[in-house]
């Protein structure tokens, strides 16, 4: 029998310790400064130049393209590189998870990249080091330079579908793992958080990473909530060691 398939489905607490902020825990950005949501719903970005300079100056100031994996991340690679099947499902858009080493075809990102840009009306993407630049250089709102429509990060903003192909990839990982590991998501967001059901229906051991409670913990087979850092590597040496 081949070994079993391991789905890590990754929130905000998993890059933490990367120094990128949470946006709904407890010191969360959303809780600091409300106002900051308006500057990722579509609506709102689309409408106003203020709020897409403002954002821009976010994106600066969080520096993500900066940002470096972390335990965390480095020990879902390398679970992956011990030749146990791994397939990741973030919900977020810092690309960490592929940095670490993790093969990009088995990575599905929910909500899109923060190292890219696309343009809203010819939908042409390029890199987001490059429109920072811009930013940087004094165009407060850079806008793009094959049609000169509005450049937004390529991540789904409030207010946007998911892509539908990357959430029916996503669905398929979740019913046809035998072990989904939940980690850094308070589980709140649909449909994403809705895989962790998904995946307990469909007969896989259910494993909860966070610090808070989620809507799901009573399915789970194990809920763990110590500091993910260190949590989360010692969880997947212990998988690794019942796949062998």
């Amino acid at each position: 029998m081949g070994k079993p398939l391991v789905a890590v489905f990754s929130g905000a607490g998993m890059s933490t310790d990367s120094g990128i902020p949470d946006y709904r825990g407890p010191q969360g950005l959303w809780r600091r400064e409300p106002d900051a949501e308006k500057l990722v719903t579509y609506e709102y970005y689309m409408a106003d130049p203020e709020i897409r300079r403002r954002s821009w100056l976010m994106r600066a100031e969080i520096g993500a393209l900066g940002a470096r994996p972390n335990a965390a991340h480095l020990a879902v690679a390398e679970l992956e590189r011990g030749g146990t099947p791994v397939r990741v499902v973030t919900q977020n858009v810092d690309g960490l998870h592929q940095l670490a080493g993790m093969p990009e075809r088995k990575v599905f990102e929910l909500h899109g990249t923060a190292r890219a840009v696309v343009c809203t009306a010819c939908h042409v993407r390029s890199g987001m080091d490059e429109a920072l630049a811009r930013v940087a250089a004094g165009e407060p709102d850079p806008a793009c330079l094959a049609c000169g429509g509005i450049l937004k990060a390529a991540t789904v903003m409030f207010g946007e579908r998911l892509d539908p192909v990357v959430l029916g990839q996503a669905m398929a990982v979740a019913k046809g793992c035998q072990v989904f590991v939940a980690v850094g998501s308070t589980l709140q967001v649909q449909p994403a958080a809705s895989l962790a059901g998904m995946a307990s229906e469909a007969g896989a051991r259910l494993i909860i990473v966070n610090a808070e409670e989620t809507p799901y913990d009573a399915l789970a087979d194990e809920v763990i909530r110590e500091p993910i850092g260190t949590a989360l590597p010692a969880l997947l040496t212990r998988i690794a060691a019942d796949t062998h």
